[in-house]
């Protein structure tokens, strides 16, 4: 764990930090890259509901400033399932020096890094060779050589073997050949791009389905920082629906008539406990409780008592 991390005197010169950002951008920018969870490589766990806790700000707010982050200003990815982020321009500002202590801190760190898609994402922002270089080695060797070999090298061959076409006409068919390529890979390089930000996306409208349930059902429009602690389940449960199975919990709230949020996460504990995973699950758990309510109903209105010991007195009924 580091003592400090190098922010630059610049960083307010920045356009897009004095230009675009808003006050609460910058305090946010600020934490990420100066956390006491960050790491040499740029790349860390840290989920939201613990940057909200930290930074006191809204579990809401955090979710939103994280799909801005991600979607508007581009300097950051997030991974919802590893709770990994990672900070784009860290390498251009946190590695500049080498030494052997510094590469084998780097080599530890990126070990741990469970999405390596990140790892890629920090290397486009790091302007030391060397580095840079660590970083996009550790990456191919961990997800296999994906590129392709140049299209020009393999026209060339192919007509040295052909006595039907010109040198000419060979350059104009590989230059074009390869313009294609090139267009291909940018395309689906922002396709890419686009597929990992949509878990991104598919959590801010979680967030806005279940304050938008709990707004309109009674259980309280003004009562926010209730909605911060329900809303920390979709982080920090072991659900894999989290957001159906919050809004389960809430429909059950409802027509119990209790609109309380201890009752909600009571149920959320209860399934928890239970290993119930997923509204699956859930629904077939409930229909075996409700069979064997049903069972035991049945058996007390059927059943009858059995009478007490009875004790014979001969006595009964003499006199002295």
């Amino acid at each position: 764990m580091a003592l400090y991390r190098m922010i630059r005197c610049d960083f307010w010169e920045d356009l897009e930090v004095s230009d675009v950002m808003t006050i609460e951008d910058r305090y946010f920018y600020l934490f990420l890259l100066t956390n006491l969870r960050t790491t040499q490589i740029g790349i860390y766990k840290i989920s939201k509901k613990k940057i909200s806790s930290e930074t006191d700000l809204s579990i809401e707010k955090v979710h939103s400033l994280v799909d801005r982050f991600v979607n508007h200003h581009k300097l950051i990815r997030y991974n919802p399932e590893t709770k990994e982020v990672a900070i784009k321009n860290w390498g251009k500002h946190n590695l500049n020096k080498g030494g052997k202590p510094m590469m084998d801190c780097i080599k530890s760190e990126l070990k741990q890094v469970i999405d390596t898609s990140l790892i890629r994402f920090i290397s486009e922002g790091i302007e030391k060779k060397e580095m840079r270089s660590l970083f996009d080695d550790y990456y191919h060797k961990n997800n296999g050589n994906q590129d392709s070999s140049n299209p020009i090298e393999e026209h060339t061959n192919q007509d040295s073997n052909s006595e039907d076409l010109d040198e000419n006409e060979s350059v104009i068919i590989s230059a074009t050949e390869h313009n294609q390529q090139e267009k291909d890979n940018n395309t689906k390089a922002e396709n890419d791009s686009n597929i990992e930000e949509l878990p991104q996306i598919q959590t801010t409208i979680d967030v806005n389905e279940i304050v938008e349930f709990w707004d309109n059902n009674g259980f309280g429009l003004s009562n926010v920082n209730a909605k911060e602690q329900l809303l920390s389940w979709l982080d920090d449960s072991n659900f894999s629906q989290p957001k159906k199975v919050i809004v389960k919990a809430l429909t059950i709230a409802c027509t119990n008539n209790k609109r309380k949020l201890n009752y909600v996460i009571g149920i959320l504990k209860n399934w928890d406990q239970q290993s119930l995973r997923t509204v699956e699950d859930i629904d077939l758990y409930q229909e075996k409780q409700n069979k064997k309510t049903k069972q035991n109903t049945y058996s007390e209105k059927v059943g009858r008592s059995i009478p007490g010991e009875f004790v014979l007195d001969i006595t009964a009924g003499e006199d002295g």
